[in-house]
């Protein structure tokens, strides 16, 4: 039974932490975009530079997968709350680090493979904190409003995104030699702030009444993992090709804006703005998609939001290629700001429905950041898809049309199980057409 207050405070925690978190994984991309090239890897090519600099953006992913591995295991068998805390610790002293690095110029190849260890431990960092955040929130969540509790989290993703792209707005603005000599370091400077915020959070969060009982119980799985791929294998790849939705995000936050300024010759100031508004949209827009998957369930909103995005990124990038600003800002804002939100406002549910509590996290962990890791790399191809010449946008939108179309293929396939109780969730032999859903009002759906 859930205690009154719970599952607010649980969501409320997994906002502030996962926006927290998530500023600190996005200024990367920002900065990879419009600076990182430059400083890092001087090039007679700038393309090439470019190219490299979005490659390092897409290393994070690598390491998530690792880190899926051993965090996950962590949280199912030590508990949820540990496992947030060192994330958000260890994604704000890699961020920090970042700030103090010392350009190409500076030391020669050192400062690349530098930063490339410091983007690693983000991405180590990035593995355990939305499933840890979603398995917290779920666990915690009243069983007819589990799609709107763990929504939060994606709506503090989404926060960070805003603040990620707001601190760049005056920084983008300085002089390019001030820019690049300094002004790129502040927002990777702020993290020190923010962490100690998180952190601060965190430790006073409680350990969810699912995971309680399994250690009062002694029903933890040693071997976690062991566990997971021999009885929720297909689940585990389900959630794999599910994720690739991500590279709609991949390709709207760190491609378009670095095809935008760097190719179509768009200013970097309105297109940082564009993705400001869209994510402010996202934050509104996200509970409300959540709060229908409650009603409906999450497949149709899920695979309605995966056609939409695969239907408006021609529309998006054909507006930056012509350079109409109010084009750009209109699609943008559909697409990333309402259309996406519908799968961002969905999956903490839905994969965390397909495992039972004792490799819950484990399970969204690895699905994900597998799923997460291919989005990652998405910037990196787009732009080899794209080379030189900016008529080449129109296969970078069949590409991700493609990945959206693979999203969907995979959530079909998936059940549906919005209406089966939080304590059976996992189980191969529960359903959702036996279970009585009552609503908050206390009558049955």
């Amino acid at each position: 039974m859930v205690e009154h207050g719970k599952p607010r405070k649980a969501a409320v925690a997994a906002w502030v932490g996962s926006a927290l978190e998530y500023y600190d994984f996005f200024i990367y991309g920002t900065a990879a975009a419009l600076v990182f090239g430059k400083i890092f890897f001087p090039s007679s090519d700038p393309a090439a530079g470019t190219l490299l600099a979005l490659a390092t953006f897409g290393v994070g992913y690598v390491a998530r997968p690792i880190g899926a591995f051993i965090l996950g295991h962590v949280g199912d068998r030590f508990g949820r709350k540990k496992v947030l805390v060192f994330t958000v610790l260890l994604m704000g002293l890699s961020t920090f680090l970042v700030g103090c690095l010392p350009t190409y110029g500076q030391v020669g190849v050192l400062a690349p493979v530098l930063l490339v260890v410091l983007r690693l431990l983000q991405g180590l960092s990035a593995a355990g904190e939305q499933a840890g955040a979603n398995s917290m929130s779920l666990e915690h969540a009243p069983e007819h409003r589990r799609s709107y509790y763990t929504s939060w989290t994606l709506s503090g993703t989404q926060a960070g995104q805003i603040l990620a792209t707001a601190v760049f707005l005056p920084v983008a603005a300085m002089p390019t030699a001030a820019l690049q000599s300094w002004g790129w370091r502040l927002p990777f400077w702020a993290s020190a702030l923010v962490v100690v915020a998180a952190f601060v959070i965190r430790r006073k969060l409680e350990e969810t009444p699912v995971f309680e009982r399994e250690v009062a119980g002694k029903e933890q799985a040693k071997l976690p993992v062991a566990v997971l791929f021999r009885d929720h294998w297909a689940d585990v790849l389900r959630v794999v090709f599910a994720a690739v939705i991500a590279a709609v995000s991949t390709i709207f936050t760190v491609y378009a804006l670095s095809y935008a300024v760097n190719s179509a010759g768009l200013a970097r100031t309105p297109m940082l703005w564009v993705g400001v508004l869209a994510n402010v949209v996202a934050l509104a827009a996200i509970p409300l998609w959540a709060m229908l998957a409650d009603r409906v369930g999450r497949k149709p909103v899920f695979i309605g939001g995966s056609l939409g995005c695969a239907v408006l990124i021609f529309a998006y990038l054909g507006a930056i290629s012509a350079g109409n600003y109010v084009l750009v800002f209109v699609v943008g804002i559909l697409m990333f700001g309402v259309v996406y939100s519908a799968t961002n406002a969905v999956w903490p549910a839905f994969y965390g429905e397909m495992f039972p509590a004792r490799v819950r996290l484990s399970g969204m962990a690895i699905g994900t950041q597998i799923g997460f890791a291919i989005a990652g790399f998405t910037p990196t191809i787009a732009a080899a898809i794209a080379g030189d010449k900016s008529a080449n946008w129109v296969g970078v939108a069949i590409f991700t049309a493609g990945l959206c179309l693979v999203n969907v293929i995979a959530v079909l396939t998936g059940r549906d199980n919005f209406r089966v109780p939080t304590a059976d969730l996992g189980r191969k032999d529960s359903t959702g057409d036996r279970v009585p859903m009552t609503s908050p009002g206390g009558a049955t759906a």
